[in-house]
């Protein structure tokens, strides 16, 4: 179990070093996400957090795509119908979703990624 985790943190800190050395990849606040989701039914919102994640403390947002980050090359294809939309990425922190995004991005999608993640839409959500 700890070699899995290591080699999955080795791979999340390598992608976010070297998406955040190459690309500027556009982003929302947390209070600007949260107004979209009111405004917006519709709204397209990746998560890419692990099912284990989805199920924890910070929970989850009911209407999210999960794929996990290390899964996403692998089922980019379940993306594709919304290749024509904006898509929302969220994480823990933001630093998963920015390189999902930065990923995306590359690969023909336009995205955002979520400040601050699902760290912070607890905090907001919870605290009302």
């Amino acid at each position: 179990m700890k070699l899995v985790m290591l080699k999955f943190l080795f791979i999340i800190f390598t992608i976010n070093m070297f998406a955040q050395s190459n690309t500027e990849v556009p982003s929302v606040t947390i209070d600007e996400f949260i107004n979209l989701m009111e405004k917006d039914s519709s709204l397209i919102i990746l998560d890419v957090r692990t099912p284990a994640e989805l199920n924890g403390t910070l929970g989850k947002i009911e209407k999210a795509i999960n794929i996990p980050i290390q899964e996403l090359p692998e089922r980019i294809d379940e993306l594709k119908p919304y290749k024509d939309k904006t898509i929302y990425v969220i994480c823990r922190t933001q630093n998963r979703s920015f390189a999902s995004s930065q990923f995306l991005n590359r690969n023909g999608f336009k995205t955002f990624y979520v400040i601050g993640g699902m760290t912070e839409y607890h905090y907001k959500t919870n605290s009302k």
